[in-house]
Protein backbone atom coordinates (compact mmCIF):
# COMPACT_ATOMS: atom_id res chain seq x y z
CA UNK A 1 0.00 0.00 0.00
CA UNK A 2 2.94 2.11 0.89
CA UNK A 3 4.32 1.88 -2.69
CA UNK A 4 0.99 2.48 -4.19
CA UNK A 5 0.65 5.74 -2.60
CA UNK A 6 4.19 6.91 -2.94
CA UNK A 7 3.79 6.22 -6.69
CA UNK A 8 0.72 7.99 -6.98
CA UNK A 9 2.60 10.90 -5.66
CA UNK A 10 5.38 11.05 -7.72
CA UNK A 11 2.90 10.71 -10.63
CA UNK A 12 1.12 13.41 -9.55
CA UNK A 13 4.27 15.35 -9.15
CA UNK A 14 5.32 14.42 -12.76
CA UNK A 15 2.09 15.29 -14.65
CA UNK A 16 2.07 18.97 -12.54
CA UNK A 17 5.69 19.56 -13.78
CA UNK A 18 5.17 18.10 -17.07
CA UNK A 19 1.41 19.43 -17.70
CA UNK A 20 2.53 22.88 -19.09
CA UNK A 21 5.88 22.02 -20.34
CA UNK A 22 7.00 22.10 -24.25
CA UNK A 23 10.13 20.52 -23.85
CA UNK A 24 11.97 17.18 -21.41
CA UNK A 25 14.20 20.41 -20.64
CA UNK A 26 11.49 22.33 -19.45
CA UNK A 27 9.84 19.74 -17.80
CA UNK A 28 13.32 19.09 -15.53
CA UNK A 29 13.83 22.22 -14.68
CA UNK A 30 10.51 22.75 -12.67
CA UNK A 31 10.44 18.85 -11.16
CA UNK A 32 13.96 19.62 -9.88
CA UNK A 33 12.02 22.60 -8.32
CA UNK A 34 9.55 20.30 -6.71
CA UNK A 35 12.48 17.66 -5.56
CA UNK A 36 13.96 20.30 -3.93
CA UNK A 37 11.49 21.91 -2.13
CA UNK A 38 10.57 18.44 -0.82
CA UNK A 39 14.34 17.39 0.29
CA UNK A 40 14.41 21.17 2.31
CA UNK A 41 10.77 21.99 3.20
CA UNK A 42 10.93 21.91 7.09
CA UNK A 43 7.19 20.80 6.96
CA UNK A 44 8.22 17.94 5.10
CA UNK A 45 10.98 17.37 7.29
CA UNK A 46 8.78 17.66 10.05
CA UNK A 47 6.00 14.97 9.15
CA UNK A 48 8.70 12.40 8.25
CA UNK A 49 10.08 13.09 11.74
CA UNK A 50 6.91 12.21 13.04
CA UNK A 51 6.53 9.18 10.83
CA UNK A 52 10.08 7.84 12.37
CA UNK A 53 8.16 8.41 15.77
CA UNK A 54 5.34 6.85 14.75
CA UNK A 55 7.44 3.34 13.47
CA UNK A 56 9.61 3.60 16.13
CA UNK A 57 6.74 3.16 18.70
CA UNK A 58 6.31 -0.48 17.58
CA UNK A 59 9.31 -1.20 19.37
CA UNK A 60 7.89 0.70 22.37
CA UNK A 61 5.22 -1.24 22.62
CA UNK A 62 6.99 -4.17 21.96
CA UNK A 63 7.87 -4.99 25.62
CA UNK A 64 6.30 -6.81 28.63
CA UNK A 65 5.46 -4.91 31.96
CA UNK A 66 8.18 -4.04 34.32
CA UNK A 67 10.04 -7.11 36.25
CA UNK A 68 8.82 -6.32 40.30
CA UNK A 69 11.80 -6.95 42.84
CA UNK A 70 11.17 -6.72 47.24
CA UNK A 71 13.29 -7.56 49.38
CA UNK A 72 12.80 -7.60 53.19
CA UNK A 73 14.55 -7.76 56.53
CA UNK A 74 12.50 -9.63 59.62
CA UNK A 75 13.10 -6.79 62.38
CA UNK A 76 11.87 -9.21 64.55
CA UNK A 77 12.47 -12.51 63.67
CA UNK A 78 10.11 -15.39 63.44
CA UNK A 79 11.50 -18.69 64.62
CA UNK A 80 9.93 -21.96 62.37
CA UNK A 81 10.65 -25.24 62.61
CA UNK A 82 13.66 -25.34 60.48
CA UNK A 83 15.13 -22.16 61.13
CA UNK A 84 14.68 -18.27 61.92
CA UNK A 85 13.48 -16.24 58.95
CA UNK A 86 16.24 -13.67 58.15
CA UNK A 87 14.86 -11.85 54.80
CA UNK A 88 13.06 -12.07 52.09
CA UNK A 89 13.09 -11.80 48.04
CA UNK A 90 10.50 -11.70 45.92
CA UNK A 91 10.31 -10.98 42.18
CA UNK A 92 7.77 -11.45 39.61
CA UNK A 93 7.04 -10.55 35.90
CA UNK A 94 3.09 -10.00 34.88
CA UNK A 95 2.35 -11.40 31.45
CA UNK A 96 -0.74 -9.70 29.17
CA UNK A 97 -3.15 -12.18 27.24
CA UNK A 98 -2.51 -13.74 24.47
CA UNK A 99 -1.75 -12.17 21.63
CA UNK A 100 -2.05 -8.38 23.33
CA UNK A 101 1.26 -7.83 22.39
CA UNK A 102 0.28 -8.49 18.63
CA UNK A 103 -2.36 -6.28 19.01
CA UNK A 104 -0.39 -3.51 20.44
CA UNK A 105 2.05 -3.73 17.53
CA UNK A 106 -0.69 -4.04 14.87
CA UNK A 107 -2.23 -0.92 16.67
CA UNK A 108 1.03 1.12 16.33
CA UNK A 109 1.22 -0.33 12.83
CA UNK A 110 -1.86 1.57 11.46
CA UNK A 111 -1.12 4.86 13.32
CA UNK A 112 2.37 4.40 11.13
CA UNK A 113 0.21 3.92 8.01
CA UNK A 114 -1.69 6.98 8.94
CA UNK A 115 1.49 8.93 9.41
CA UNK A 116 3.31 7.54 6.14
CA UNK A 117 -0.06 9.14 3.78
CA UNK A 118 0.48 12.39 5.67
CA UNK A 119 3.45 12.71 3.90
CA UNK A 120 2.26 11.77 0.73
CA UNK A 121 -0.72 14.54 1.38
CA UNK A 122 2.42 16.95 2.25
CA UNK A 123 4.56 16.49 -0.70
CA UNK A 124 1.61 16.66 -3.38
CA UNK A 125 0.32 20.19 -1.61
CA UNK A 126 4.04 21.25 -1.54
CA UNK A 127 4.32 20.65 -5.24
CA UNK A 128 1.12 22.07 -5.87
CA UNK A 129 2.34 25.52 -4.26
CA UNK A 130 5.48 25.26 -6.01
CA UNK A 131 3.91 24.90 -9.54
CA UNK A 132 1.04 27.56 -8.68
CA UNK A 133 3.85 29.99 -7.87
CA UNK A 134 5.84 28.84 -10.43
CA UNK A 135 2.47 29.79 -13.27
CA UNK A 136 2.47 33.15 -10.54
CA UNK A 137 6.57 34.09 -12.15
CA UNK A 138 5.73 33.12 -15.44
CA UNK A 139 2.73 35.20 -15.73
CA UNK A 140 4.42 38.41 -14.15
CA UNK A 141 7.59 38.15 -16.64
CA UNK A 142 5.72 37.57 -19.57
CA UNK A 143 3.58 40.59 -18.98
CA UNK A 144 6.18 42.39 -18.13
CA UNK A 145 7.76 41.45 -21.93
CA UNK A 146 4.83 42.44 -23.06
CA UNK A 147 4.69 45.97 -21.55
CA UNK A 148 8.68 46.41 -22.91
CA UNK A 149 7.50 45.09 -26.38
CA UNK A 150 4.85 47.95 -26.71
CA UNK A 151 7.13 50.36 -24.84
CA UNK A 152 9.05 50.10 -27.54
CA UNK A 153 6.46 49.78 -30.35
CA UNK A 154 5.12 53.03 -28.95
CA UNK A 155 8.65 54.30 -28.93
CA UNK A 156 8.26 53.55 -33.05
CA UNK A 157 5.29 55.71 -33.41
CA UNK A 158 6.71 58.88 -31.33
CA UNK A 159 9.20 58.86 -34.27
CA UNK A 160 6.69 58.65 -36.27
CA UNK A 161 4.60 61.00 -34.95
CA UNK A 162 8.12 63.46 -34.57
CA UNK A 163 7.95 62.61 -38.68
CA UNK A 164 4.87 63.89 -39.28
CA UNK A 165 5.48 66.92 -37.19
CA UNK A 166 7.87 68.22 -40.00
CA UNK A 167 5.42 67.64 -42.94
CA UNK A 168 2.51 69.24 -41.01
CA UNK A 169 0.62 65.66 -40.86
CA UNK A 170 1.04 65.69 -36.95
CA UNK A 171 0.63 67.90 -33.59
CA UNK A 172 2.88 68.00 -30.67
CA UNK A 173 0.00 66.59 -28.93
CA UNK A 174 0.14 63.41 -30.72
CA UNK A 175 3.55 63.04 -29.36
CA UNK A 176 2.63 64.28 -25.56
CA UNK A 177 0.15 61.47 -25.56
CA UNK A 178 2.45 58.84 -26.69
CA UNK A 179 4.74 59.84 -24.27
CA UNK A 180 2.77 59.86 -21.48
CA UNK A 181 1.55 56.36 -22.73
CA UNK A 182 4.83 55.04 -22.44
CA UNK A 183 5.11 56.33 -19.03
CA UNK A 184 2.17 54.51 -17.91
CA UNK A 185 3.43 51.19 -19.23
CA UNK A 186 7.14 52.14 -18.13
CA UNK A 187 4.80 52.11 -14.42
CA UNK A 188 2.64 48.94 -15.18
CA UNK A 189 6.31 47.12 -15.83
CA UNK A 190 8.04 48.30 -12.36
CA UNK A 191 4.96 47.78 -10.21
CA UNK A 192 5.15 43.92 -11.91
CA UNK A 193 8.79 44.03 -10.88
CA UNK A 194 7.89 44.38 -7.29
CA UNK A 195 5.34 41.82 -8.02
CA UNK A 196 7.73 39.30 -9.06
CA UNK A 197 10.05 40.02 -6.47
CA UNK A 198 7.36 38.99 -3.57
CA UNK A 199 6.31 35.92 -5.30
CA UNK A 200 9.75 34.94 -5.48
CA UNK A 201 10.38 35.27 -1.89
CA UNK A 202 7.29 33.24 -1.80
CA UNK A 203 8.70 30.44 -4.21
CA UNK A 204 12.06 30.33 -2.78
CA UNK A 205 10.39 30.12 1.05
CA UNK A 206 8.66 27.09 -0.54
CA UNK A 207 11.81 25.47 -1.34
CA UNK A 208 13.81 26.85 2.02
CA UNK A 209 16.21 28.73 0.46
CA UNK A 210 17.68 32.43 0.25
CA UNK A 211 14.96 34.53 -0.43
CA UNK A 212 17.24 36.22 -3.06
CA UNK A 213 17.67 33.42 -5.28
CA UNK A 214 17.53 33.46 -8.75
CA UNK A 215 14.85 31.13 -10.40
CA UNK A 216 14.97 30.34 -13.78
CA UNK A 217 11.61 30.88 -15.69
CA UNK A 218 10.47 29.42 -19.03
CA UNK A 219 9.60 32.45 -21.65
CA UNK A 220 6.40 31.48 -23.21
CA UNK A 221 3.87 28.51 -22.43
CA UNK A 222 1.39 27.28 -25.05
CA UNK A 223 -1.94 25.31 -24.49
CA UNK A 224 -1.59 21.88 -24.86
CA UNK A 225 -3.75 20.61 -27.61
CA UNK A 226 -4.06 16.92 -26.46
CA UNK A 227 -6.28 17.00 -22.85
CA UNK A 228 -5.40 14.43 -20.61
CA UNK A 229 -8.17 12.58 -19.21
CA UNK A 230 -9.32 12.83 -15.76
CA UNK A 231 -11.51 10.48 -13.79
CA UNK A 232 -13.11 12.05 -10.95
CA UNK A 233 -13.82 8.58 -9.28
CA UNK A 234 -9.82 8.09 -8.34
CA UNK A 235 -10.45 10.84 -5.79
CA UNK A 236 -11.38 7.84 -4.32
CA UNK A 237 -8.19 6.48 -4.00
CA UNK A 238 -6.80 10.44 -3.26
CA UNK A 239 -4.54 10.17 -0.08
CA UNK A 240 -6.81 12.32 1.55
CA UNK A 241 -9.31 10.27 1.35
CA UNK A 242 -6.97 7.00 1.79
CA UNK A 243 -6.12 8.89 4.79
CA UNK A 244 -9.64 8.66 6.58
CA UNK A 245 -9.07 4.71 5.64
CA UNK A 246 -6.11 4.15 7.51
CA UNK A 247 -7.41 6.46 10.84
CA UNK A 248 -10.76 3.68 10.26
CA UNK A 249 -8.53 0.61 10.66
CA UNK A 250 -6.05 2.41 13.43
CA UNK A 251 -9.77 2.48 15.42
CA UNK A 252 -10.32 -0.94 14.35
CA UNK A 253 -6.73 -2.02 15.72
CA UNK A 254 -7.58 -0.18 18.84
CA UNK A 255 -10.83 -1.94 19.24
CA UNK A 256 -8.88 -5.00 19.22
CA UNK A 257 -6.01 -4.10 21.54
CA UNK A 258 -8.99 -3.21 24.11
CA UNK A 259 -10.70 -6.43 23.86
CA UNK A 260 -7.14 -7.89 24.55
CA UNK A 261 -6.07 -5.87 27.62
CA UNK A 262 -9.61 -6.20 28.75
CA UNK A 263 -8.64 -9.95 29.54
CA UNK A 264 -6.56 -11.46 32.59
CA UNK A 265 -3.06 -11.01 32.95
CA UNK A 266 -0.78 -13.60 34.38
CA UNK A 267 1.89 -12.96 36.65
CA UNK A 268 4.80 -15.57 36.90
CA UNK A 269 7.43 -15.32 39.69
CA UNK A 270 9.11 -16.44 43.50
CA UNK A 271 9.44 -15.72 46.94
CA UNK A 272 13.00 -16.92 48.77
CA UNK A 273 12.81 -17.06 52.55
CA UNK A 274 16.46 -17.19 54.06
CA UNK A 275 16.78 -18.68 57.21
CA UNK A 276 19.19 -19.28 60.08
CA UNK A 277 19.95 -23.01 61.28
CA UNK A 278 18.81 -23.71 64.63
CA UNK A 279 21.73 -24.29 67.55
CA UNK A 280 18.84 -26.15 69.89
CA UNK A 281 18.05 -29.27 67.83
CA UNK A 282 19.42 -31.32 65.61
CA UNK A 283 16.76 -31.70 62.12
CA UNK A 284 16.09 -32.74 58.73
CA UNK A 285 16.79 -29.82 56.24
CA UNK A 286 17.96 -27.35 58.77
CA UNK A 287 18.40 -23.71 58.09
CA UNK A 288 17.15 -24.56 54.83
CA UNK A 289 15.85 -21.66 52.53
CA UNK A 290 12.69 -21.49 51.46
CA UNK A 291 11.82 -21.16 47.94
CA UNK A 292 8.35 -20.47 46.55
CA UNK A 293 7.33 -20.26 42.74
CA UNK A 294 3.88 -17.89 42.23
CA UNK A 295 1.50 -17.52 39.91
CA UNK A 296 -0.92 -14.67 40.17
CA UNK A 297 -3.76 -13.34 38.23
CA UNK A 298 -4.80 -9.79 37.41
CA UNK A 299 -8.59 -9.82 36.31
CA UNK A 300 -10.31 -6.74 35.92
CA UNK A 301 -13.81 -7.62 37.58
CA UNK A 302 -14.97 -3.94 36.82
CA UNK A 303 -14.66 -4.07 33.43
CA UNK A 304 -16.18 -0.74 32.83
CA UNK A 305 -13.24 1.25 31.50
CA UNK A 306 -12.95 -1.81 28.71
CA UNK A 307 -16.79 -0.98 27.44
CA UNK A 308 -16.80 2.92 27.42
CA UNK A 309 -13.40 2.44 25.36
CA UNK A 310 -15.54 0.01 23.08
CA UNK A 311 -18.25 2.47 22.42
CA UNK A 312 -16.00 5.09 22.21
CA UNK A 313 -14.17 3.32 19.65
CA UNK A 314 -17.68 2.87 17.78
CA UNK A 315 -18.22 6.49 17.66
CA UNK A 316 -15.07 7.13 16.63
CA UNK A 317 -15.31 4.98 13.26
CA UNK A 318 -18.78 6.52 13.12
CA UNK A 319 -17.25 10.12 13.19
CA UNK A 320 -14.15 9.35 10.59
CA UNK A 321 -16.52 7.74 7.80
CA UNK A 322 -18.55 11.29 8.05
CA UNK A 323 -15.56 13.17 8.32
CA UNK A 324 -14.37 10.95 4.66
CA UNK A 325 -18.17 11.53 3.21
CA UNK A 326 -17.28 15.46 4.45
CA UNK A 327 -13.94 15.53 2.61
CA UNK A 328 -15.05 13.58 -0.69
CA UNK A 329 -17.47 16.17 -1.25
CA UNK A 330 -15.51 19.09 -0.81
CA UNK A 331 -12.72 18.02 -3.15
CA UNK A 332 -15.37 16.94 -5.93
CA UNK A 333 -16.19 20.15 -5.62
CA UNK A 334 -12.72 21.44 -5.61
CA UNK A 335 -12.31 19.32 -8.53
CA UNK A 336 -15.85 20.48 -10.50
CA UNK A 337 -14.45 24.10 -10.08
CA UNK A 338 -11.01 23.82 -11.73
CA UNK A 339 -11.98 22.08 -14.37
CA UNK A 340 -14.65 24.72 -15.27
CA UNK A 341 -11.78 27.62 -14.59
CA UNK A 342 -9.78 25.67 -16.56
CA UNK A 343 -12.49 25.08 -19.47
CA UNK A 344 -13.14 28.93 -19.17
CA UNK A 345 -9.64 29.68 -19.22
CA UNK A 346 -8.87 27.69 -22.90
CA UNK A 347 -12.18 29.77 -24.16
CA UNK A 348 -11.12 33.05 -23.09
CA UNK A 349 -7.14 32.15 -24.67
CA UNK A 350 -8.22 30.83 -27.85
CA UNK A 351 -10.41 34.56 -27.93
CA UNK A 352 -7.96 36.18 -26.79
CA UNK A 353 -5.39 35.17 -29.63
CA UNK A 354 -8.21 36.01 -32.57
CA UNK A 355 -8.90 39.32 -31.53
CA UNK A 356 -4.97 39.50 -30.93
CA UNK A 357 -4.09 38.45 -34.54
CA UNK A 358 -7.01 41.32 -35.83
CA UNK A 359 -5.80 44.11 -33.48
CA UNK A 360 -2.39 43.27 -35.14
CA UNK A 361 -4.00 43.31 -39.00
CA UNK A 362 -5.84 46.86 -37.81
CA UNK A 363 -1.85 48.15 -36.61
CA UNK A 364 -0.53 46.91 -39.98
CA UNK A 365 -3.37 48.94 -41.88
CA UNK A 366 -2.62 51.67 -40.08
CA UNK A 367 1.15 51.90 -40.58
CA UNK A 368 0.43 51.37 -44.12
CA UNK A 369 -1.74 54.50 -44.30
CA UNK A 370 1.64 56.39 -43.02
CA UNK A 371 2.64 56.01 -46.46
CA UNK A 372 -0.32 57.81 -48.16
CA UNK A 373 0.13 60.26 -44.72
CA UNK A 374 -3.43 59.67 -43.57
CA UNK A 375 -2.11 57.96 -40.04
CA UNK A 376 -4.41 58.98 -36.82
CA UNK A 377 -2.82 58.57 -34.05
CA UNK A 378 -5.81 58.66 -31.91
CA UNK A 379 -6.57 55.17 -33.68
CA UNK A 380 -2.77 54.65 -33.39
CA UNK A 381 -3.07 54.26 -29.24
CA UNK A 382 -6.78 52.81 -29.74
CA UNK A 383 -5.44 49.98 -31.55
CA UNK A 384 -2.21 49.89 -28.91
CA UNK A 385 -4.27 49.52 -26.18
CA UNK A 386 -6.14 46.64 -27.46
CA UNK A 387 -3.24 44.96 -28.43
CA UNK A 388 -1.75 45.51 -24.97
CA UNK A 389 -5.29 44.48 -23.36
CA UNK A 390 -5.25 41.35 -25.62
CA UNK A 391 -2.04 40.00 -24.98
CA UNK A 392 -2.56 40.54 -21.26
CA UNK A 393 -5.62 38.54 -21.07
CA UNK A 394 -3.86 35.55 -23.00
CA UNK A 395 -1.38 35.32 -20.44
CA UNK A 396 -3.73 35.27 -17.90
CA UNK A 397 -5.79 32.87 -19.38
CA UNK A 398 -2.57 30.69 -19.71
CA UNK A 399 -1.55 31.10 -16.11
CA UNK A 400 -5.31 30.37 -15.44
CA UNK A 401 -5.53 27.16 -17.18
CA UNK A 402 -1.92 25.62 -15.79
CA UNK A 403 -2.51 26.53 -12.51
CA UNK A 404 -5.99 25.03 -12.55
CA UNK A 405 -4.90 22.16 -14.02
CA UNK A 406 -2.19 21.45 -11.25
CA UNK A 407 -5.24 21.57 -9.20
CA UNK A 408 -6.98 18.78 -11.36
CA UNK A 409 -3.76 16.44 -11.39
CA UNK A 410 -3.73 17.03 -7.62
CA UNK A 411 -6.96 16.09 -6.97
CA UNK A 412 -7.65 12.81 -9.50
CA UNK A 413 -4.32 11.89 -10.17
Amino acid sequence: MKNKILMSGLLTIFLVSSAFCQTAEKAQTLLEYIQEAEANNPEIQAFEVRYSIAEEKKNEVNSLPNTEFSAGYFVVPTETRTGTQIGKFSAKQMMPWFGTITARENYASSLAEAEFVSIVIAKRKLALSVSQSYYQLYEIRAQQAVLEENIQLLNTYEQLALTSIEVGKASAVDVLRLQIRQNELQQDKEVLEEAFLSERIAFNKLLNRNEDSPIAVVQSLELIEDEAAFIKENMQLHPEILKYDKLYESVAQSELLNQSEGKPSIGLGFDYIALSERTDIEISKNGTDIFMPTLSVSVPIFNKRYKSISKQNDLRQQELQLQKDERLNVLQTAFAKAKGLRNQARIKYTTQVKNLKQAKDAEEILISSYETGTIDFNNVLDIQELQLKFAMNQIDAVQVYYSQSAVVNYLVN
